[in-house]
């Protein structure tokens, strides 16, 4: 197994409020902020946190669909609005649907370890509140194959075929506790969000969460296995990270104290035009976990946190099984008995996730880096990890599409 052939830290970590249904500020008829926007806001907030900009040697862009949702392309043109000193510099895009964001990380990486840089800002954005949802689930089928699939699939295609997902499980595992684990993983993301101001869930005051999330699903209007509470919502926002060596970190004025180590990550892609073997498995995603494990040395046991990409509640918990936190159909009775709680075994999402904090999509990778970040260097949004020094590893997963393109990522806590 190939290891890192330097050290990689990530600092510098921010994220902008994610914007949509839900925040007391959104409205969907009245304007609200461009792509510009966030990408500017993100960037800077990063840029507020080492000495110069011109110390960044690149910059990399994630995002999905915004030549869709917003008209524009050619998103690397787009940074130099952070900062002037960014201009004329070598500044990419990458596209990997959901995924988006775990690429940003690799390809800042692998930029670093070629020696071509020794310091690269990624970003991560996503606009989509800029169409009515039933079109918005056209533009997001593209994270699946869309010439063979999309025609024969359901309006609300991505929902669908996780809904799919969740209808396996139920046959395989048993309705009842398979329902109950999705309406506390829905509980539990939007608790997490109560605590992170900038959440999209934050001003969620609903009583009675649990009973919210065991709303039966009713394929009439909507989808047959999942409800609307089982879905991330339409989000706007972006987020930045600044990559480093360790040459880097001492161009950019920052302490290792105020970072995070990078020591393995998996990368992974799997047919786009083929549907899982089995709907109950996370197959791509489980791969890209355990070359990340492999690379840092580590196994299910040393890890402290997680952040899973839960673009619905069945994802967030068959993503567990395909870490190893749980065995096969084991993640189902961890989650109801509140094994992903701030306090409980597995401390996951604390920022509350793609369904708590929001999914804006080519941006999430990048924003489950900067909570790990955040986290560790004891500056989170909100909910605050109780570190177990015996755990001091954070491993995030970045899925694209359905269990498609997938990246996964090792930090570990600088002492």
């Amino acid at each position: 197994m190939k290891s890192l052939r330097k050290p990689i830290y990530a600092t510098a970590a921010y994220n902008t409020v994610s914007l949509g249904t839900g925040r007391k500020e959104f409205h969907p008829k009245k304007p609200r902020p461009g792509i510009e926007h966030y990408i500017e806001e993100a960037g800077r907030g990063a840029l507020a946190q080492i000495n110069d900009t011109a110390n960044i040697d690149e910059g990399v862009i994630a995002n999905f669909m915004a030549p869709r949702f917003n008209r524009q392309g050619n998103l690397p043109a787009l940074m130099p609005l952070i900062d002037a000193k960014l201009e004329y510099k070598p500044l990419v895009s990458v596209e990997g649907a959901c995924g988006s964001g775990g690429l940003a990380l690799t390809t800042a990486t692998k930029s670093i370890l070629s020696g071509m840089a020794d310091t690269v800002l990624a970003v991560g954005v996503e606009v989509q509140n800029t169409v009515k949802a039933i079109y918005g689930a056209d533009i997001l089928g593209g994270a699946g194959h869309y010439a063979s699939q999309r025609k024969s699939g359901h309006a609300y295609f991505f929902p669908s075929k996780f809904s799919d997902r969740a209808g396996a499980a139920y046959e395989k595992f048993g309705y009842d506790k398979v329902r109950e684990a999705m309406a506390r993983w829905y509980e539990r993301a939007v608790l997490n969000a109560r605590e992170c101001p900038k959440a999209q869930e934050h001003h969620n005051s609903t009583e009675d969460l649990f009973a919210t999330g065991m709303t039966r699903p009713n394929g009439k209007t909507f989808c047959d296995h999942i409800n609307v509470y089982d879905c991330s919502k339409v989000s706007d926002g972006a987020s930045a990270v600044v990559f480093a060596s360790e040459e880097g970190l001492s161009k950019l004025g920052v302490d290792k104290k105020d970072t995070v180590e990078l020591i393995g990550f998996g990368q992974v892609v799997a047919d786009i035009s083929k549907d899982p073997e089995d709907q109950t498995k996370l197959t791509t995603s489980a791969r890209a976990a355990k070359a990340a494990m492999e690379m840092a040395g580590i196994t299910p046991k040393d890890i402290g946190m997680l952040e899973v990409h839960d673009c619905f509640t069945i994802g967030g918990i068959l993503s567990l099984e395909a870490i190893g936190i749980c065995g096969s159909g084991e993640a189902f009775d961890f989650v109801r008995e509140g094994g992903t709680a701030p306090a409980g075994a597995m401390p996951t999402n604390l920022s509350g996730g793609l369904v708590g904090y929001g999914h804006y999509t080519g941006g999430t990778g990048v924003r489950q880096a900067a909570d790990i970040v955040m986290q560790f260097t004891g500056k989170p949004d909100g909910q605050k990890l109780v570190q177990d020094a015996n755990k001091p590893y954070g491993l995030m997963v970045s899925m694209g599409g359905n269990d498609r393109t997938v990246v996964s990522c090792v930090f570990k806590k600088v002492r």
